[in-house]
């Protein structure tokens, strides 16, 4: 049973991922709530992407749950698909394709309607300028041009939840100001909502609602920046601050950055 109308866009229960004997997610619960930016913070190795993966449907849990609008990501797979856009944080594309084929195509899988898609495709692209590499091999395209065309597969079918792992991956700064404000308009509409993972601690601060802090594939810490700094360090410390303090990677970070000045 899934789809409830009161459902928030996404709910995290309990969420564990183990590979082998290795525990990448340890009993994570968290929410995405109705218009929010939920911003998901940590090391390399910290469980964002297996945790995301789980979400999206590419992994499968050892245990607990992760719900896409009251639908189980792994009982409701398809449903729950229907109302996210993903954005993974490696370009995954089929090379000898061209944005146009490819997106063409991921508007066949989404069963859209041909004459709105391929109005929704131009518009993009032409926010992005992507109109001349539309024809060219993606095999030929750069990394930057790549992700454009990722964020707009996401967008395409007009999502109810998007799941970002690092999307402003090698994107120039024209293009990450229009998907900051993309981001901004999309949680506009009341039942909309955007998980955001990322090391760009200024991107979290700009864009981010809440944030949760993972560590060890646990949740360490979990609130608004302001919320953080009060637990963490209080005053008006930076985010950057807030999340060394918490995972305890500020200790002897000093005596660090000093010796690199040599003896």
């Amino acid at each position: 049973m899934g789809g409830g109308g009161t459902a928030p866009p996404l709910e995290v229960d309990r969420l564990t991922v183990d590979y082998g004997t290795h525990r990448a997610v340890s009993d994570l619960s968290l929410e995405v709530r109705p218009s929010e930016i939920y911003g998901l913070l940590g090391s390399n190795g910290a469980g964002k992407s297996s945790t995301i993966k789980v979400i999206v449907g590419i992994v499968r849990p050892t245990s607990g749950t992760a719900r896409v609008f009251g639908d189980d990501a792994v009982g409701d797979g398809i449903r729950a698909k229907e109302s996210l856009g993903y954005v993974p944080e490696t370009a995954l594309l089929y090379e000898a394709l061209t944005p146009r084929e490819f997106l063409e195509f991921v508007a066949g899988v989404r069963h859209l309607d041909r004459e709105a898609a391929s109005e929704r495709l131009r518009t993009y692209a032409a926010a992005f300028r992507l109109d001349e590499e539309l024809e060219e091999p993606i095999a030929t395209l750069s990394n930057g041009t790549r992700q454009k065309v990722l964020v707009i597969a996401a967008l395409l079918h007009s999502p109810r939840l998007l799941v970002l792992d690092e999307p402003l991956n090698s994107l120039d700064p024209r293009s990450v100001r229009i998907v900051k404000e993309l981001l901004l308009r999309f949680v506009r509409s009341g039942d909309r909502g955007v998980l955001l993972s990322t090391h760009t601690m200024e991107v979290a601060e700009e864009l981010c609602d809440r944030v949760g802090i993972l560590d060890r594939g646990r949740l360490l810490a979990e609130g608004t920046l302001e919320e953080l700094r009060t637990r963490a360090v209080g005053g008006d410390a930076s985010l950057e601050e807030v999340f060394l303090r918490l995972t305890r990677q500020d200790e002897g970070l000093s005596e660090v950055v000093a010796s690199l000045d040599g003896p």
